[in-house]
């Protein structure tokens, strides 16, 4: 039986280039700078700042590949904010729409009025409530829409919308394609696009001489170890914690931070100074440029209880950090057991402290594993080759051109929006 790959799904025929660029809408069901957010513009500026006369070139060298060029992006979100000034930043066209789990008719006729009034070829959802909105808008207007699903699993009203609106799903990682198919997915409607890292912005490099050991009063000796991510409960920060709390025990000079905005922060907070472990536990909160958060680092842990294809983890790997993360969803495809990391079990906050005490105490198997890591990242995750699998999908959707798993599902019935609902403009939607 064949699986996917660390890459694609399975090698398919490349879609053959336009003779402009490929119009997509991205819809996101947030505001927030978080993981998923990140990917979307990733995407914009990967993807869509090509030469849209030609396809990708292809280089001679086995280890890069060149980004597909031929995309435009118009991205909408929920609300104003952090993520849509750097989408536009990365070069998209940024709009606002309301995007509740149950969409207004306001929003599902602006969004089918944009895509007719703007030639939009592709709709590209994030999130359930984002999906539902493009798969409606979608539908009515006559272009082919999928979707990311940037968690684990396939939730029930993702497979609804693929059901009843005949989206595509893309997911991050094994498990979840899986999944799909076990729930019923339409194989010919469903593919697997990791993540990746760009290993060139996250490498290893230089303690900063003035940064955050500085700021908290750690040693520069001091064994630190790190979380990054959202303070919230699927990534249970809270299992960090207690980790790190029975890790001072056995390493009284260890020290352990946690980086990251969410609502369990002040949650947090409270039982560190309940429990007085504010001389070695620190909230650092968010930051805007994480890079040199790794290179203070030590280790990098992941104590989350559900998890895809966490970008930290493999921005922290790509930096050269040897890692202690949860045996969850696809992170057993990016972390190797004893060869770049550690694996344990959810919850399970004892065997998480012994890991990265044995981490933190052993220097050499440190930089072996980190440098590992690394190689790995460099090796099976890098960012070119999985926007160029991932630009090639979206052309292969927008044309309708479906997986060679079977006999294509027959097309259901799609009408086409009435004239009165285009519009030869958008004045709601501010240029990049």
């Amino acid at each position: 039986m064949e699986h996917p790959t660390d890459t694609t799904l399975r090698s398919v025929p490349s879609a053959p280039p336009l003779a402009r660029p490929l119009h997509v809408l991205e819809v996101v069901g947030n505001g927030i700078v978080g993981g998923m957010e990140r990917c979307v513009e990733r995407l914009v500026a990967g993807l869509g700042r090509g030469d849209p006369d030609h396809h990708a070139e292809r280089v001679d060298h086995a280890d890069r590949v060149d980004r597909p060029a031929g995309f435009r992006f118009t991205v909408l979100c929920p609300s104003e904010g952090a993520f849509a000034e750097r989408a536009r930043a990365a070069g998209a066209r940024v709009g606002v729409v309301a995007m509740p789990e149950d969409p207004p008719w306001s929003s599902i006729q602006m969004v089918a009025s944009l895509i007719a009034a703007e030639g939009v070829d592709l709709v590209h959802a994030h999130l359930p409530n984002a999906h539902l909105l493009a798969g409606i808008a979608a539908r009515l207007a006559g272009v082919p829409v999928m979707t990311t699903i940037h968690g684990r699993q396939v939730i029930l009203p993702d497979l609804e919308v693929h059901r009843v609106a005949g989206s595509h799903l893309s997911v991050v990682c094994r498990q979840s394609y899986y999944h799909a198919l076990g729930l019923g997915a339409d194989r010919t409607h469903l593919s697997l696009e990791p993540n990746g890292v760009d290993v060139d912005e996250f490498r290893p490099g230089p303690r900063p001489a003035h940064g955050l050991r500085e700021t908290l009063g750690i040693g520069s000796d001091a064994p630190l170890a790190g979380f990054v991510g959202r303070l919230s409960p699927e990534k249970a920060p809270e299992v960090m914690l207690r980790g790190a709390a029975v890790l001072r025990q056995r390493l009284p000079g260890a020290h352990v931070v946690l980086v990251g905005e969410g609502p369990m922060k002040t949650q947090l907070r409270e039982c560190i100074e309940r429990e007085g472990w504010g001389s070695h536990i620190h909230l650092v909160g968010g930051v805007d440029d994480v890079r040199p958060i790794y290179h203070e680092l030590d280790l990098l842990v992941s104590s989350s209880n559900s998890e895809a294809m966490p970008l930290a983890l493999m921005e922290g790997m790509a930096s050269g950090l040897p890692v202690v993360a949860t045996r969850v969803g696809g992170v057993p495809e990016i972390v190797e057991h004893g060869e770049t990391g550690w694996l344990v079990q959810p919850r399970d906050y004892e065997d998480l402290a012994g890991r990265m005490h044995q981490m933190l105490t052993q220097p050499e198997l440190r930089r072996r594993m980190g440098e590992a890591a690394r190689a790995r990242m460099e090796r099976h995750h890098r960012l070119d080759r999985m926007l160029a699998s991932l630009g090639d999908r979206m052309r292969r959707v927008a044309r309708g051109m479906p997986d060679e798993h079977g006999p294509r599902a027959a097309p259901g019935a799609v009408r086409h929006l009435p004239l009165n609902l285009i519009r030869a403009e958008s004045p709601w939607m501010e240029q990049s």
